[in-house]
């Protein structure tokens, strides 16, 4: 039997409609689309060296993190889901933890292991809390968590593509045009974004892929201005403000064993006693953010890829979730942030990935990062970013599906979709989603449809995000008991 006949069987190919040059290309297409990451994550947990936290050490297990999450996911739950270590939780963990409040970053990092062992245990199967979780909330909530990842694509995107800026007085605007030419990055990401969307309309396979390689090397040919990461102007500043070709040497790199963050959690395990109250209260909100974000992901990206049954559960949950806390387990002990599934994976699925070989593929390419960090690096962010709009757009359609006429589900639906791109977190989306569900259903005095699990999720939260005075209920009764 040839090598290519027993991916298929492994895979089956034959049951979900896969081919192995579309899975192969729906990986490429999903890690073209997160492979920012490998730059972004280690430039955060650095951030210029106020943490401590070495940049290779950090690019070391940002690597290493998404590789070993993405195979599991692959190999186990079989689906087309890519992991890395999430945007949200690496700046909470950065600006909060560690700089904010001043815990050490190896107690942060120990803080992150303990949250993945916890996931892991409540998503073993025989235990099963986790997708009984998911399982509870209200279907028009989870159509609406898909509804909203799109538009937090979309605003993800599109700041990164330069067209939008934050502002003092509307929050954010249309980014000035002053200076739009040939060779700004907003102008050239614009051309690809139409591009790509054009290709798609005429059912041109890889549209995605050229249309982020077009804008690169464009890009590079006149070296554009990329304005997400000109600092002076307001942007992130996490990459080069000019778009340049990486020189061939630079291109290749040897990785080295991490020198200060491999196992430094364990070694920080001495240090809880004397900080328990500040520790607990930050396991648990890496818990939180990390439950609910991979929950509305692994649904929304689920549901576009066909995995959600006729009951409206997920396909292989339990493996995908605990994929999900493996690898932010392998991420703590390397020395990154917690480790989730992403939303970019949506990118590969509406590329016809359905497997999880497109998982692997992703693994793999993202594990070469170590070997290719200087062509990863030269990446634009204009150009990657234009497929982040697109992608959120393909989602957007979920929202036709919501049940718009059952007033005692029109807020609850409409407060996860915007509170996402508005708050910039899935996790805030879904939790006032179903706090206001709950409270909404109370006060119809229909007391028994939320459920024990639905109360128990909304009392959870509620008291994540409020408590007397500056303090969330979780950080009262830490420094009342503790």
């Amino acid at each position: 039997m040839s090598f290519e006949k027993n991916i298929a069987n492994y895979f089956k190919f034959d049951e979900k409609g896969a081919t192995l040059t579309g899975e192969l290309r729906a990986g490429l297409t999903t890690f073209l689309t997160m492979a920012y990451i490998l730059v972004v994550n280690p430039s955060m947990l650095h951030n210029f060296g106020t943490t401590g936290i070495p940049f290779d050490d950090a690019l070391f297990a940002t690597a290493v993190a998404a590789f070993v999450g993405c195979v599991v996911m692959g190999l186990w739950a079989n689906l087309p889901f890519a992991l890395a270590p999430g945007m949200g939780l690496n700046a909470y963990f950065v600006f909060s933890v560690v700089l904010g409040m001043g815990i050490p970053w190896e107690l942060a990092l120990a803080a992150v292991f303990i949250e993945g062992i916890i996931f892991l245990i409540i998503s073993l199967p025989q235990i099963g809390w986790r997708t009984k979780m998911i399982n509870a909330i209200p279907r028009d909530l989870k159509i609406a968590t898909g509804a909203g990842i799109g538009m937090f694509l979309a605003i993800i995107g599109l700041r990164e593509m330069g067209w939008i800026q934050d502002d003092g007085a509307t929050l954010v605007n249309l980014a000035t045009t002053e200076g739009f030419g040939y060779d700004h990055g907003a102008l050239i990401s614009m051309v690809a974004l139409i591009a790509i969307a054009v290709m798609m309309a005429r059912g041109i396979k890889g549209a995605i892929i050229y249309g982020v390689l077009a804008a690169s090397v464009y890009g590079w040919i006149v070296g554009a201005y990329d304005p997400y990461n000109d600092f002076a102007a307001g942007g992130a500043g996490w990459a080069s403000s000019t778009a340049e070709a990486p020189g061939f040497g630079d291109i290749f790199s040897m990785p080295e064993m991490p020198e200060e963050t491999l196992g430094a959690a364990f070694g920080a395990f001495g240090d809880i006693a004397g900080n328990l109250d500040d520790f607990l209260l930050v396991m648990i909100a890496f818990l939180f953010v990390d439950i609910f974000d991979t929950a509305g992901t692994l649904y929304s990206v689920g549901r576009q890829a066909g995995y959600v049954d006729e009951d409206d559960n997920l396909t292989n949950s339990d493996e995908a979730f605990m994929a999900d806390a493996s690898a932010t387990i392998v991420g703590a002990i390397t020395g990154t942030s917690t480790t989730t599934t992403y939303i970019e994976s949506a990118a590969g699925v509406e590329e016809g990935g359905r497997t999880g070989l497109t998982a692997v593929v992703v693994g793999v390419l993202m594990l070469s990062g170590l070997f290719l960090s200087g062509l990863f690096q030269a990446i634009p962010t204009f150009a990657a970013a234009c497929a982040l709009v697109v992608i959120g757009a393909m989602m957007m359609k979920q929202a036709t599906e919501i049940n718009w006429d059952d007033k005692e589900i029109v807020l609850p639906a409409f407060l996860t979709m915007v509170l996402m791109p508005f708050t910039y977190s899935i996790a805030d989306g879904i939790a006032w989603g179903v706090i206001s569900y709950v409270l909404i259903k109370m006060g119809m005095g229909k007391f028994d449809e939320p459920g024990p699990i639905m109360y128990g999720i909304a009392i959870f939260m509620t008291m994540f995000y409020l408590g007397p005075g500056d303090m969330s209920t979780f950080g009262w009764i830490f420094d009342k008991v503790l």
